[in-house]
């Protein structure tokens, strides 16, 4: 009997939103608490998740906001690197559920784009975000990245141009990050009111689903964006219920929970 054919990194992000209902996509940090515990945590995460964001941590992380970036430096002082997460946190997490690894440029680019990716797609991850990476400044990653079968996938702000978010979206792979709010990551008290438009637009120049992050930090909110987008993505809220619990167990007890109630929330009939 033939062997299955291997499912490139777009392959499994398109499956994975293709739903009755909003792709539900948790951010983990890799590295934190430790290595070990991280996995843990996405094994938590994937119980409930259609994917799952995972971070590298990095020493200057200028989109991240405090519990994001508290949770990357723990990772750091921990031994966590980019080979590390790799090994231990994205290979057995990837057997999973399909994994969106979120890495700033400066990594990537001191291993050489090319190693980097393929260490990326060996360990069966099939997405890559590069926050501070533009994407017209992206065409030599984005070779590599679909030679390696790893979709590059773009961010869009509230700021960002309809004549480049056309541009944004036609060299999109696998989705389109729509970052909510402009700043950094961080739970927010309320959505913004013209997210919807911002959504709307990029949807219309888009073929490839639509996923909205920053700010989304209530099951309330998930359950919004579930309506406009094709995809959730929660951050903050997650790192810091595990920065703030007392133990280990504690810490995957509020993961869970949190989780729980937003696939609920946005488990809603096709159409």
């Amino acid at each position: 009997m033939a062997e299955a054919e291997v499912a490139t990194g777009a392959e499994r992000i398109a499956a994975a939103f293709h739903g009755p209902r909003a792709a539900l996509m948790p951010y983990l940090m890799g590295g934190f608490p430790s290595l070990a515990e991280s996995l843990a945590v996405g094994q938590a995460y994937a119980e409930y998740a259609d994917l799952v964001e995972l971070g590298v941590p990095f020493s200057d992380p200028l989109a991240d906001g405090p519990a994001i970036q508290a949770a990357g430096q723990r990772a750091l002082e921990q031994g966590a690197t980019f080979e590390r997460v790799l090994d231990e946190v994205a290979a057995p997490l990837a057997r999973d559920v399909p994994v969106v690894l979120m890495c700033y440029a400066n990594p990537l680019l001191a291993r050489g784009l090319r190693r980097a990716v393929d260490a990326i797609a060996g360990r069966g991850v099939s997405g890559l975000i590069v926050p501070d990476m533009p994407a017209a400044e992206a065409a030599e990653l984005r070779a590599h990245c679909d030679e390696a079968g790893v979709a590059l996938v773009p961010l869009v702000a509230p700021t960002t141009p309809p004549e480049e978010v056309r541009q944004i979206a036609e060299a999109a792979r696998g989705f389109v990050y729509v970052v909510s709010v402009t700043g950094v990551t961080g739970e927010r008290a309320s959505l913004p009111p013209a997210l919807g438009e911002v959504v709307a637009r990029v949807r219309e120049a888009a073929d490839v689903p639509v996923a909205v992050g920053f700010g989304v930090g209530t099951p309330d909110q998930v359950a919004a964006v579930g309506e406009i987008a094709d995809g959730v993505i929660v951050g903050s809220r997650l790192v810091r219920g595990v920065l703030d619990a007392p133990t280990h167990d504690d810490a995957l007890t509020d993961v869970r929970g949190f989780l729980a109630e937003s696939a609920s929330r946005l488990r809603r009939s096709p159409g």
